[in-house]
């Protein structure tokens, strides 16, 4: 007696339909590509990837530390070597980050492939150059977290786990991007450092030296925020926009300072929320969940009990006009 013959079984993509899914998933694309002109010629990438800029920001990481953030088996005596050899694949790499930021920018009018080239190579010439600055800069924050925060043992403690750190290098990175006008790259390097931190800076955001954020998570700082040096500011605070101003068609103003001002040696304590244009003055303490949306004397020191008070005399002084 013979045995009998197995069922055949079904391939995953007849139980899951994956031809059905893949033309409804082609057919939204087409659709929102028309919707918005975006031309239907086949072709390469669009877009910046965040996937390539990981690894990009990864090598800068190292070639920035590269005896606390490089690969674990460097030595000293090849750390140029591995400096100059990461910077050159992470900065060819971000050149072509670059270009394709740039192309797709003017992808509504007619590109002169040569110029943009220039233009690109031009771009990442001179974040090249500013890496020393940065780095600087970056060893003034460590040094700031240190002296600022009693459990820290070590710069190399802060340096290898604070995430504010973290974020600073990701922000002095991106805001030098920003300002060399590749905006797309520049917000994807600060979402990286967000994703991972917890941390929200904006890169347009202007962060002087020796800056520090304590614990970190919750922090968001707006595009058009000023701060100055030696500031430090710890989790949830926000320094944020006030009002969003439109214009005839109700379109948002884009570009508006909108974001506070700190200056220089100004400590803002957990929660503490800091909306619209306004400026907290040299030295001023900002307690613990306190909410400003006024300008704060050089060297005053605002709590939420004096806030409630203040609070109440305008009321009051309200209530005694009214009546």
């Amino acid at each position: 007696m013979s045995e009998a013959m197995p069922k055949p079984v079904a391939s995953p993509a007849s139980i899951f339909e994956i031809e059905r899914v893949v033309g409804d998933l082609a057919e939204v694309r087409r659709n929102w590509r028309a919707a918005r002109n975006r031309s239907a010629e086949p072709g390469g990438r669009e877009l910046p990837s965040r996937d390539a800029l990981g690894q990009i920001l990864a090598n800068l990481r190292g070639a920035l530390f590269p005896m606390r953030l490089g690969p674990p088996e460097l030595r000293q005596e090849s750390e140029d070597f591995y400096v100059g050899n990461t910077l050159d694949t992470a900065l060819h790499a971000l050149l072509e980050q670059v270009r394709l930021e740039l192309r797709y920018a003017a992808r509504a009018q007619p590109v002169d492939q040569a110029s943009l080239k220039e233009r690109a190579v031009h771009i990442v010439r001179e974040f090249a150059r500013s890496l020393a600055d940065i780095r600087s800069k970056l060893d003034l924050d460590v040094i700031a977290a240190y002296q600022g925060d009693p459990a820290a043992r070590s710069v190399d403690e802060v340096l290898l786990c604070y995430p504010g750190v973290l974020a600073l290098i990701h922000h002095r990175i991106a805001h030098r991007l920003y300002r060399l006008e590749v905006p797309l790259i520049a917000r994807i390097v600060a979402e990286l450092a967000h994703g991972h931190t917890g941390i929200d800076i904006h890169p347009g955001a202007s962060i002087g030296s020796g800056f520090f954020i304590d614990h970190g998570t919750g922090v968001v700082i707006g595009e058009t925020a000023v701060i100055g040096s030696n500031v430090r500011i710890y989790q949830a605070v926000t320094l944020g926009a006030k009002r969003f101003p439109t214009d005839a068609d109700g379109t948002l103003q884009k570009g508006l300072a909108r974001h506070p001002i700190v200056e220089d040696d100004v400590v803002i304590y957990a929660g503490a929320t800091v909306l619209g244009r306004v400026t907290l003055g040299r030295g001023a303490v900002i307690g613990g969940n306190v909410w400003i949306t006024q300008d704060v004397a050089p060297g005053s020191n605002v709590t939420q009990a004096g806030s409630q008070q203040q609070g109440k005399i305008a009321a009051g002084a309200r209530s005694e006009q009214e009546s």
